[in-house]
């Protein structure tokens, strides 16, 4: 799997990133992991935006799926006419939020555009991947992602705060892609979004191989939150910037 970090900034763009977006590659099928603001934009330096295969949206939340309506006018009324149909997988009630963002009636929304799938805890597949997927810890509906291929795995958490169920879909994942929102000793809203040493204890109780840290908010200092991840995982932590790339197969994993 090859994964290509195209947004990572937490609750709304940052000067260096858009919001959350994250494209995974295998066996020629590209596959979006949320599609937040500003996020459209950003994806055309790396791939052609009509040769996405499938859109992932883990909440409902703008910063995770406004970028979508952008996208369904990129489809719709491309020059030559509409694309063909792709799958969108999100929460209950996908179809209906993704035609109130736009002003659209309900029937037909976005449905002759995008095949809107809703997600449940369980396993199913994703082109190439098998995604096992279970609800997380966060104020809306949200689940977190686990992709498997050909024996690697990707472990993506969505927004959560400390969650049981996002350590057992992270056990013992190739890469751990894992939201650190807030700072240690603040006065952090609870059951909403991890601090660093929250998502480096996640990571070290998983098992992870490697952990890739986003989901970063604009004004919280990115080395205090790395740092608040080494003290709790002692394997390789990585920042997840916009524009870094990641493979990961087999026993290595690099940062390209």
């Amino acid at each position: 799997m090859r994964l290509t970090i195209i947004g990572s900034s937490g609750s709304f763009p940052g000067p260096a990133s858009p919001a959350s977006c994250y494209l995974v590659e295998a066996d020629g099928f590209r596959l979006l992991l949320d599609l937040g603001n500003g996020a459209l934009g950003i994806l055309q330096r790396h791939v052609d935006i009509y040769g996405i295969d499938a859109v992932y949206l883990s909440h409902l939340h703008p910063d995770h799926c406004s970028d979508l309506c952008s996208y369904w006018v990129a489809r719709t009324y491309s020059e030559g006419g509409p694309k063909p149909r792709i799958p969108v997988y999100g929460p209950p009630g996908v179809a209906q939020r993704m035609a109130d963002a736009y002003g659209l009636d309900p029937d037909p929304g976005m449905t002759e555009t995008f095949d809107f799938h809703e997600l449940a805890p369980g396993s199913l597949a994703i082109g190439p991947f098998t995604a096992h997927l279970n609800r997380v810890n966060h104020p809306v509906d949200a689940f977190g992602i686990r992709l498997e291929h050909q024996g690697t795995s990707l472990t993506y958490s969505g927004d959560t705060g400390a969650c049981d169920e996002l350590v057992g879909l992270a056990a013992g994942t190739d890469l751990f892609l894992c939201e650190a929102s807030f700072h240690d000793n603040r006065d952090n809203p609870k059951d909403m979004h991890l601090t660093g040493s929250e998502a480096g204890d996640h990571a070290r109780r998983a098992a992870a191989r490697r952990l890739v840290l986003t989901h970063l908010v604009p004004w919280n200092d990115v080395e205090t939150t790395l740092a608040e991840a080494r003290s709790t995982f002692h394997g390789p932590i990585d920042i997840a910037r916009s524009g870094a790339v990641f493979e990961v197969g087999g026993a290595a994993l690099e940062t390209v």
